[in-house]
This record gives C-alpha cells, structure tokens and sequence, in this order.
C-alpha cells in the first residue's frame, strides 16, 4: 500500500522512525525494539539510510523488508543521493523493489566535504523524479518548518517545493522543531502558495543530555524559551529529564493533531519505551 493513501483514509497518520545501528551485532537489539514499536499500531515505520555491507550494520532494505514482512506493517526506505549517480541510484531502486517496498522517502542527503556533489542528482526532487520516471514507487519527501539551512529564507525553501509537488511526492515529513509556531507558519505560507500536499510534523522528544547538543546542531532548529527551561532545570536528573522530555513531546503532539495536522511523525531513536509513553499520551486524540 502507498502511504499516500493512508492520509486520505485518516485524519491523522501516525508512524515511528528508527535508524539501522552500525554494528550488524545490534540486529536482534533492533528487532525487539521493532516488535515493542508494532504493538503501538503505527500506519507506517520509516528507515533512515544505511548502506550496510562490508562496513557491518544493516541495510534499509533489509530492515524495511523485515517490518513488512515479519511485522506486516508498511515501511518507508529513505533513499539519499549525494554523490550518487544513476546507475547506484537504479541499483538501489530495483533492491527495494524487488525487497516488496514501495514507499521512499527521496533524500539529498547532508553535505559531506569529501564527497562531491552530484552532477545528476544535485536536489532531493532530481531523485524524486527518477522515482517517478522508474514508477512503482510512492514517493515522500521532506521539508523543514524553519527553512532548510541552505535556503535563503523560509519563502524561498518554500517556493522550490513545486519542484516536489510536480515530481508527484506526496507526503511531507518535517525536520524535527520544537516550537509548534514555526510548524503552523509554514504549514500556512505552504497552502497559500496553493501546495496542498499532506505533511506529517516530525517529533523528537529530548530524554537525554547527549541528545541535545547534537540534535540540535544538526537539526538547526531554534529552541523556545519553555524547551530552554526544561532543559535548565533537569539536566543534571536523567530521571526527571526523561519524564519531562517526554511530557513536552506529548502537549506538543496533542496541540497538532488537535489543530488539524495531517499526520504525527515520531523521531524515537529506535527506543520503544519512548514511543510507547509518547504514544500512551496521545492514543485518545488518534
């Protein structure tokens, strides 16, 4: 099933995203954290992009094809092309296809100095429109609510995705943001530009100190004054930082799907305990 469809059958969709662990000793640790996940019944769980091969870790495909298969769930394959050419990209697309998945999520992939760009694939809609062109895909693609880092300004990053729209990509999933303002904005500056393409707003709760540098460095979203608190306040309590990251995920999710959001995308960092709690404070509203 394309995942298109789910969100004209929903009010709001909701899916969890986990990420393929480097090390292939880790594969039976993701698959419990698979199975503890599927118990909470998302419409769809999204792989982020990993090769795996002879560097060990797991493969997307490999992943994707165990939760549909095993799971019976619908999986979404990221697929990145920085510094791919057409025959790797062709390549990857018969390995899903042939796996059973039909749903990628089209990517350029973050910048890495030692890797040129490519030539034939220099934007995430250049790969959305060689899905298409290969047909048999559902293609999704990714937008950011505070405008991609590279962009200009948000009414740029907003104008350049028609090149999205007419590549046929259908949702959107944001880039994680912690204030529900920047979402509305964008959502609002989408719409007026006559972009009516469906978009899952993408969470992650903060549960941890190691995920906050991090996460925020590379998600360059901004952080209001209520997350700046709760971080102040409990990051010398891993306890109470866990129960607080967990309780702000959850009045942010509440506020969106009771302000109309198409769908919840919920970055858990392959924890099923945090998806289980955000989802326990949720469920009533899906």
């Amino acid at each position: 099933m394309f995942i298109s469809h789910l969100y004209k059958e929903k009010d709001c969709v909701f899916s969890v995203e986990v990420f393929p662990p480097k090390k292939i000793t880790s594969k039976e640790k993701l698959y419990h954290s698979l199975g503890e996940m599927a118990k909470l019944n998302p419409d769809f769980i999204s792989v982020t992009y990993g090769a795996g091969g002879t560097n060990g870790g797991m493969s997307t495909c490999e992943i994707a094809q165990y939760i549909q298969t095993q799971l019976k769930i619908i999986a979404l394959a990221h697929l990145t092309c920085v510094g791919a050419d057409s025959q790797t990209i062709q390549q990857k697309l018969s390995e899903l296809h042939q796996a059973g998945i039909h749903n990628i999520l089209a990517l350029r992939g973050d910048a890495n100095p030692q890797l040129a760009f490519s030539k034939e694939f220099a934007h995430a809609s250049d790969l959305a429109n060689e899905i298409l062109k290969q047909g048999g895909f559902c293609i999704a693609g990714a937008c950011y609510p505070e405008g991609h880092p590279e962009a200009v300004n948000l009414a740029e990053d907003i104008d350049n995705l028609k090149y999205k729209r007419q590549a046929e990509v259908s949702p959107l999933i944001t880039q994680l943001f912690f204030d529900n303002l920047h979402f509305y904005r964008f959502l609002n500056l989408m719409r007026k530009k006559g972009i009516s393409i469906p978009v899952s707003a993408g969470i992650m709760p903060i549960v941890n100190t190691n995920q906050i540098e991090r996460t925020i460095r590379l998600s360059s979203a901004s952080l209001p004054q209520k997350f700046t608190k709760m971080i102040a306040r409990w990051q010398n309590d891993e306890q109470s930082l866990f129960e607080a990251g967990i309780a702000y995920a959850v009045e942010q999710i509440r506020d969106l799907i009771e302000s109309g959001a198409d769908g919840i995308h919920l970055y858990a960092m392959n924890n099923p305990i945090v998806a289980e709690k955000v989802y326990d404070g949720i469920k009533d509203l899906l």
